[in-house]
């Protein structure tokens, strides 16, 4: 590795390292004296027309800040390491920083137009990164995943040309009393298909899990905090505009679907990051769906509290892939506790905070959702589902850990891992400490008063019950033989449809294109090949190689027959000349 690129490398870190702790500092004296700043950046003025840039810096924009930044910083610090043998290493620091900017001027914006920027950079920049490693595979998913994206980008220009009924793009000043208009009800459900598309909800699920074809630490900022997150914090924004609408309740069944269907496809899964992907699509259905509950405070708190968790596995899982050989598939692994145990230990962290366990990160913020659920007047349909995916979070949680540690080592027989690489482990130890301490200081810092919540004790410890039934079937199951069970027909096909999430990847692609192909084929085969080179090209073509070969006959011979072909012609002119 050169120089110029460590000093890339540490530029990046330190410096979106101190941004991070600027805003944590800022955002705490924006808490205590409940401050909001809106700035306006008149860049040029022309006559009456005013080009303005505005900011809008409030608690909520400079946490969310802080946490990308200090994740972002991990990621490039970490990728010092992991992605020392790339060439061009200068290049993918270059698009992560310009993911991040993409990410913060989202965050920081109260106008359309500044969020499309904000929003169409995510857009873009994910797809190089998708295709970082340019091969087929590569391509067609960054495809999927910027064709999916495009989708949402539609829907935030349409909003732009229906707020122009507004005579201004700084939607933040009339969400309150223009929500009932019928104009500000059609920017609304845009609003919210724009943020399924980049948030994966169903059906615009399967580029999600495809978006793993990037490089692991881009993963690990991707599904952490910044591309799969800017549909949640849209709708947080636009939250007053969403609460009478009855859009939201479509919404609301859709992500519990997603947040189940994630949860079920992660189970039948054997790549490594596949598995996590799964798990952050779970996690974004429990997001969207607490959201279009009326609670965008509980869903904002457990967007940071699984940012942290979630970045942390995915460095986890690229230590893991880093030392078997570039090797994704569980089965291949196994007892690595021996030999990589700081990592086996982050790894384990992570997934207890992911899984709810008490007084880790994650338990804050999901046990604070499951008990508003157990409140809230819902239906029984919404309740089991909630609590029938987290227990199937415990579920694939324990089935990875079990594939990962507790099975024999099943790769070559190669001693190849070792647990030495410390700028990996240092980036992996800033980020579990966080795992374990950001839930209870977000709860107190978010919150300005304690959630009383008043349950019968079963209801109340009913999270720990469906988390430990959740690790025991993970257990068992994983114990047993997969492959007896789908010897039969109908589980076979059982487990297809739950392992391919629902058909969702073949009816979004292969679904979508295959017809349109196989007319492009018919097409080409007929009339490119066929006719048209009949009628054009090629039949030119042997129409004058035959009339060649036919007068090449004559000059060959010998002269007699020329002579008199030659004199017979003549013959002929003058019959015509003197009937004429």
């Amino acid at each position: 590795m050169n120089y110029k690129n460590i000093s890339i490398y540490f530029f990046s870190f330190y410096f979106l390292f101190m941004y991070s702790m600027i805003n944590f500092f800022l955002m705490i004296y924006f808490i205590m004296n409940d401050l909001i700043y809106f700035f306006e950046w008149e860049i040029i003025t022309l006559n009456s027309v005013s080009l303005v840039m505005s900011i809008l810096l409030d608690w909520m924009s400079l946490l969310f800040m802080m946490f990308v930044c200090l994740i972002s910083s991990m990621v490039i610090y970490y990728s010092k390491s992991y992605m020392q043998s790339e060439l061009n290493l200068d290049r993918f620091v270059i698009l992560v920083l310009l993911f991040v900017f993409s990410m913060i001027l989202l965050i920081i914006s109260p106008n359309m137009i500044s969020i499309l920027l904000g929003w169409d950079g995510l857009g873009l920049i994910s797809y190089c990164l998708v295709i970082y490693y340019q091969n087929l595979k590569s391509y067609n998913s960054g495809m999927l995943t910027a064709l999916t994206n495009r989708i949402g980008d539609v829907f935030i220009l349409m909003v732009i040309s229906w707020m122009l009924n507004y005579g201004s793009w700084n939607y933040i000043f009339y969400l309150d009393y223009m929500m009932n208009d019928m104009i500000m009800q059609i920017v609304g459900i845009m609003i919210i298909l724009a943020a399924m598309t980049k948030s994966a909800q169903i059906p615009f699920s399967s580029w999600l899990p495809a978006a793993m074809a990037a490089p692991t630490p881009v993963s690990a900022l991707v599904h952490s905090s910044t591309l799969v997150t800017a549909g949640v914090y849209l709708l947080i924004r636009f939250n007053i505009l969403l609460m009478n609408m009855f859009f939201v309740k479509i919404l609301l069944l859709l992500s519990v679907l997603t947040m189940f269907m994630a949860g079920i496809s992660a189970n039948y899964e054997f790549d490594l990051k596949k598995i996590i992907a799964l798990s952050t699509l779970s996690q974004l259905g429990l997001m969207m769906s607490i959201l279009s509950m009326g609670l965008p405070d509980l869903a904002f708190f457990h967007l940071l509290t699984h940012a942290m968790f979630k970045a942390l596995l995915f460095m986890c899982a690229g230590v893991i892939i880093h030392m078997m050989n570039d090797k994704q598939d569980i089965r291949w692994m196994g007892g690595i506790t021996l030999y990589i145990p700081m990592t086996s230990l982050c790894l384990n962290i992570s997934n207890l905070a992911l899984c709810g366990i008490p007084f880790l990160a994650g338990f804050y913020s999901k046990d604070l959702i499951l008990e508003m659920i157990s409140m809230n007047n819902m239906n029984l349909l919404m309740f089991f589902l909630y609590y029938i995916s987290t227990g199937l979070t415990m579920f694939y949680s324990i089935r990875l850990v079990f594939y990962i540690m507790i099975m024999d080592f099943n790769l070559i027989t190669i001693y190849n891992l070792y647990d030495e690489d410390f700028i990996m482990l240092k980036s992996m130890l800033a980020l579990l400490f966080m795992s374990v301490v950001s839930g209870s200081f977000l709860s107190w810092m978010i919150f300005s008063y304690p959630y009383m919540i008043y349950l019968p004790f079963n209801m109340k410890m009913m999270v720990i019950y469906v988390i430990v039934m959740g690790g025991i079937l993970g257990f068992m199951i994983s114990n047993m033989n997969i492959s007896s069970i789908n010897k039969h027909l109908m589980m076979y096909k059982m487990s297809s449809f739950l392992c391919l999430m629902w058909f969702m990847p073949n009816l979004s692609t292969y679904g979508v294109i295959y017809y349109f192909l196989n007319l492009g084929q018919k097409l080409m085969k007929n009339i490119d090949f066929g006719w048209s080179e009949i009628y054009s090209g090629q039949g030119i073509v042997n129409i004058f190689k035959n009339y060649s070969i036919f007068y090449n006959v004559f000059q060959m011979n010998n002269m007699k027959i020329y002579l008199f072909s030659f004199v017979l012609w003549i013959f002929m002119m003058l019959m015509i000349l003197l009937s004429i």
